[in-house]
């Protein structure tokens, strides 16, 4: 099982892809935020405001960011929702510090801990609201990790998926995906000094199921899904209450 950062992790490896994403992370966690802003110009932010707008739509009192990286949805979660308990999970200790920071900086009471999405710490019916934006991709196993978030949701709670889908098959998806496996991992690289990172970013998108079959896979497991595409599909948002 490698941990080196510079090995590029081939997508389906099972735990191997585990230990290499989290390695990866580790290693461009300083400069994660400002590559997200940097290769999405900025729109990475209007994705999120319209996934906590349909986190939030219940009103939840208890809500789990998987995946939750640097903290920046779990604290977007914390703002709109002042009355709900939020928890931020990650398995990459180097990015929830970074989260602590940020948190206790803008004074918004999170709590950060860290775990593995696919044995998530948490009793059955833990939350009333799971999200996880941008990091679903990274799991070796998506039906374990679908299993695992029905499983700590309240019965009639919410999920909300924030992901990249393949680019699609016309004009608008060939551009996209031109710059996505061309222009975007040389900017990455330029910018966090690690070659791999924004060489798997692509492949591990490419790899990534279509938007019909993901919503299958929910309601497979147990959740009521629909798929909403979003800025003409570069990205994608997954909704999901639990039958």
């Amino acid at each position: 099982m490698s941990a080196d950062p510079h090995r590029k992790p081939a997508v389906g490896d099972g735990q191997d892809k585990g230990a290499d994403v989290q390695a990866m992370f580790a290693a461009i966690a300083p400069r994660y935020d400002l590559l997200n802003r940097v290769l999405s110009l900025g729109v990475d932010q209007t994705w999120r405001y319209a996934g906590a707008r349909e986190a939030l739509a219940k009103a939840p009192r208890r809500v789990l960011d998987i995946a939750t990286g640097t903290g920046d949805f779990a604290l977007m979660l914390k703002r709109r929702a002042p009355y709900a308990a939020v928890t931020g999970s990650d398995f990459v200790p180097q990015m929830l510090e970074i989260a602590r920071a940020k948190s206790e900086q803008a004074g918004l009471d999170v709590t950060w801990e860290e775990g593995d999405a696919l044995h998530l710490p948490y009793p059955d019916a833990s939350f009333d609201a799971v999200t996880c934006t941008f990091g679903f991709r990274n799991f070796s196993d998506y039906r374990r990790g679908l299993a695992e978030m029905h499983r700590v949701l309240s019965p009639g709670g919410r999920l909300v998926i924030l992901e990249f889908p393949p680019p699609a098959e016309n004009l608008f998806g060939r551009v996209y995906r031109l710059y996505f496996q061309q222009v975007l991992p040389r900017i990455g690289a330029l910018v966090s000094g690690d070659n791999s990172a924004y060489t798997y970013l692509p492949e591990s998108v490419l790899a990534f199921p279509e938007p019909q079959q993901l919503v299958r896979m929910m309601r497979e497991a147990g959740l009521s899904a629909r798929y909403h595409p979003l800025s003409g599909g570069i990205a994608g948002m997954w909704v999901a209450d639990k039958r």
